[in-house]
């Protein structure tokens, strides 16, 4: 479909949707501080997850002028009610959804799990899921799936006392080598399929349960 908009009031965020003829789902991606849709780390992920037959948006959570300011950058409460926008916005065009997390945008999806209903799958690539605070960890049901570079020292160690706050289906995986950005050869490629294996995963699990729900 290509470009796209999804609007908040008045923001105006723009957003690219790519979805593939009988897409198994859609992965919602939230980038982090200071990125966008363009972010060539997310844009490649979302190549791999349109290779497996998912369908992606990625959108801008912030406008070019909230993004110059360093506090709303950091205002995860905004972020996840920015992607609850676009949840809402994608409930027609697909069945089952997803969300793809990076640093802040980890943070706010699983803000925005902790209250959407129906989100099959979440990943966070480098993320910062601690930002999401306790009450929203505990309340997430849906299952996450934490990646984090091996070589991420601090971050490392965020995830896991995230990890340990919530009682959901989840798994954390290290990529060996890899730092915050995962820029190291193959890192990304290694989290890419890491990400397409979890969201294929549950969304042909959530296929399942739809059929016995209509059976």
């Amino acid at each position: 479909m290509g470009a796209v908009f999804i609007q908040d009031g008045n923001a105006r965020l723009g957003g690219e949707l790519n979805m593939p003829p009988d897409a198994k789902g859609a992965v919602l991606f939230a980038h982090g501080s200071g990125s966008s849709r363009f972010s060539p780390r997310n844009t490649y992920v979302a190549g791999v997850l349109q290779q497996h037959g998912m369908g992606t948006l990625l959108f801008d959570l912030l406008t070019p002028e909230e993004d110059e300011n360093y506090s709303t950058r950091f205002d995860i409460g905004l972020l996840a009610r920015r992607l609850l926008i676009a949840t809402e916005w994608m409930r027609d065009k697909a069945s089952r959804l997803g969300y793809f997390g990076a640093s802040t945008g980890a943070a706010a999806a699983l803000v925005a799990a902790s209250k959407a209903q129906g989100i099959q799958a979440i990943v966070s690539r480098g993320g910062r899921p601690d930002l999401a605070g306790e009450t929203a960890l505990r309340h997430v049901k849906s299952p996450t799936l934490l990646i984090v570079g091996s070589h991420d020292y601090g971050v490392i160690e965020l995830n896991q006392e995230a990890y340990e706050l919530m009682g959901c289906e989840k798994k954390m995986i290290l990529i060996e080598g890899a730092t915050h950005l995962f820029e190291e050869p193959g890192t990304l490629e290694q989290a890419a399929k890491q990400a397409a294996a979890w969201f294929v995963a549950h969304f042909n699990a959530g296929s399942g349960r739809d059929k016995s729900q209509s059976s």
